[in-house]
């Protein structure tokens, strides 16, 4: 269909392209597969065996740091995405006349979401 595979979601060049992968770390050249049999020296093989927890551990660490990084904006975006629907629902959480006497009831203008609730209130809320 003359399609961009860079275009195509699915596709292993989308996923290099947006960051999706980790084609680009170098454990993965320690996997590598070969078509033709490799002559080894056995202390080369006593060492590579040795290094395998370590290769291991490495890119358990590295996978970890890159979802790290592609989760860390998901927290600010949630965060703003939070506010917003409370800003659009505040008329659920208190009465819209109950704005008119207590104006605290309102939403700071800064980036924290913090809402003033008397302990009053809350306790005559629960009994009704």
């Amino acid at each position: 269909m003359k399609r961009n595979p860079r275009k195509v979601k699915w596709t292993k060049a989308y996923r290099r392209l947006h960051g999706k992968d980790m084609t680009q770390d170098a454990t993965f050249e320690f996997e590598r597969k070969r078509n033709r049999p490799e002559r080894y020296n056995r202390t080369t093989v006593e060492n590579v065996l040795k290094a395998i927890p370590k290769i291991l551990k490495v890119k358990a660490d590295r996978a970890a740091d890159h979802i790290g990084g592609r989760l860390k904006g998901s927290k600010q975006k949630k965060r703003k995405e939070d506010k917003r629907e409370l800003e659009q629902s505040l008329h659920m959480v208190k009465a819209p006349g109950a704005f008119n006497e207590d104006p605290s009831f309102t939403l700071p203008v800064d980036t924290k979401l913090k809402v003033k609730v008397n302990q009053k209130q809350a306790v005559a809320m629960e009994t009704e």
